[in-house]
């Protein structure tokens, strides 16, 4: 009976990959100095009575490290598109051209800078809060073993993998972070 007990590593394994993966989104939603389509995905825009992802009105494209531009499909959105990214709390002011839009990404000053850092660490914050919570459910699972017959040693041996994928995470996360905060600081 005991040795049928098993945790199942992948799982918490593919919870933990998750938080990461969120992380990495939303760092790419985060302005640095440089243009990327990526910072657009927040931005949705209200075509035709609903709110719309702006990839899916128009072309998102980087043409220069500093520009994007938008190729709206529809030239009646194209009011709308440039109103959603006014009020998207990006900080760009976009300029029409026919049905393109582009977007001239200005200078970061050093204050902003700051603050994106800051904000990026609240973003690995609640990534390391969400791997963390997916170690206490590993541990749940252990106790229940546990008093379904585990042996104490099988739970030391278990309990030391589910560290060592919370380590692993968390590391995965303080990378990400310190290399996102490199990357607003460059000027």
């Amino acid at each position: 009976m005991a040795d049928e007990i098993e945790i199942d590593l992948d799982d918490l394994q593919r919870r933990m990959d998750g938080a990461h993966a969120a992380l990495r989104t939303e760092f790419a939603s985060l302005r640095t100095g440089r243009a990327s389509a990526g910072m657009l995905e927040p931005v949705m825009v209200d075509a035709y009575g609903q709110l719309t992802p702006i990839n899916q009105v128009g072309t998102v494209n980087v043409p220069e490290p500093r520009m994007v531009t938008i190729n709206v499909w529809d030239k009646a959105l194209i009011g709308k598109v440039e109103k959603a990214i006014r009020e998207s709390g990006l900080g760009i002011n976009p300029q029409t051209n026919g049905t393109i839009i582009m977007l001239p990404i200005p200078e970061l000053n050093e204050e902003r800078r700051r603050e994106l850092t800051k904000v990026a660490a609240q973003y690995a914050e609640s990534a390391r809060v969400a791997i963390r919570n997916v170690r206490r459910d590993g541990m749940d699972q252990l106790k229940k073993a546990k008093a379904d017959g585990m042996s104490e040693d099988d739970q030391k041996i278990w309990s030391d993998e589910i560290q060592e994928l919370t380590n692993a995470a968390i590391a995965k996360v303080d990378k990400a972070l310190e290399a996102k905060q490199q990357e607003i600081m460059q000027v």
